[in-house]
């Protein structure tokens, strides 16, 4: 994603692969493509499809219509799940000889397409490190004459989890917070934005670390009720459990986990609340209340708020 605007400057592609984790650089990368291609005829010459519309054969005849006017036609291939390995392969062998005046973008959520990762151009759309983050935050409060204090960027980027998707959707909550400040602050942050569901996970790990009893029980219960409360902080504990058991570098196990720099560092200082033997038996802990919920033994919700009680009293 950082590269696209240069890449696109030298030359246009018939095909683009975007995947990755955070919609909003999916958006933007669209937008930019959409820009080279100089579309002025949109309900003409851009093409949408979803698990509603598409088949393999109409994507095929899409690519073949000619451009009205304008010297480019845009498909995009959008959370396209419902597709078979052989719709995969008739996608790859139309991108060996592509309609020279067609281009498409696919958004790749869930890796369906990965096989063509080799054959259109790759659009890397993964939350964007903190600096960047920061940078497109600042740029975006620009829009509104606004600027934001260092330590209110970075309370957003915590509370956004890095996501830029859910910090657009605060940012113009916080350009509007107080029409009489050009300053947004770590306080209006603190008092508009949302917190990510990840991040009041990472509130309630550090709370049950520090054995602050009231604090992860006012936590709990109010993430019981979030849907697959229970996976995430299943992951956040393993992912701790395997920082603190494995030896190499912050970005080696960033590697490996499939996660920023910025989450290992976070991982690593959360491990120091807990003895390695304590994360042990967290971790045997989480695969016997996964065993009872699966077997039907506990609800879910019940096994969340079991399984924080009994961390609490490791």
């Amino acid at each position: 994603m950082k590269t696209l605007k240069a890449r696109l400057a030298k030359s246009l592609k018939n095909g683009y692969l975007l995947e990755g984790d955070d919609l909003f650089l999916f958006d933007k990368a669209l937008a930019m493509i959409k820009k080279a291609c100089n579309i002025t005829m949109e309900d003409f010459n851009f093409t949408r499809f979803d698990d509603d519309n598409f088949s393999v054969e109409k994507f095929l005849d899409a690519t073949e219509v000619m451009p009205l006017i304008d010297n480019k036609r845009l498909i995009l291939l959008k959370n396209i799940t419902k597709i078979t390995p052989s719709d995969i392969k008739k996608i790859a062998t139309y991108f060996n000889s592509p309609v020279a005046s067609t281009v498409v973008v696919i958004y790749d959520f869930e890796n369906k397409f990965s096989l063509l990762k080799n054959i259109v151009e790759f659009v890397d759309c993964k939350r964007f490190d903190q600096n960047l983050f920061k940078a497109v935050v600042v740029s975006e409060l620009k829009k509104f004459g606004k600027q934001i204090s260092e330590d209110g960027a970075q309370t957003l980027l915590e509370y956004s989890n890095g996501y830029l998707t859910k910090a657009m959707n605060e940012i113009e909550k916080l350009a509007f917070y107080d029409p009489s400040s050009q300053l947004i602050t770590r306080i209006m942050v603190q008092d508009v934005a949302i917190k990510d569901k990840e991040f009041v996970v990472f509130e309630l790990t550090e709370a049950l670390g520090q054995k602050n009893v009231d604090k992860a029980i006012s936590l709990a219960s109010l993430l019981s009720k979030e849907q697959g409360i229970m996976a995430l902080v299943s992951n956040h504990f393993r992912r701790m459990f395997f920082v603190s058991i494995t030896d190499g570098s912050d970005s080696e196990l960033a590697s490996q986990l499939g996660i920023k720099e910025y989450a290992v560092k976070k991982l690593r200082q959360q491990s120091k609340n807990f003895s390695k033997m304590q994360l042990k038996k967290i971790f045997s802990l989480i695969d016997e209340v996964d065993y009872k919920i699966k077997s039907g033994q506990m609800l879910s919700e019940n096994a969340f708020n079991f399984l924080v009680l009994k961390i609490l009293f490791i």
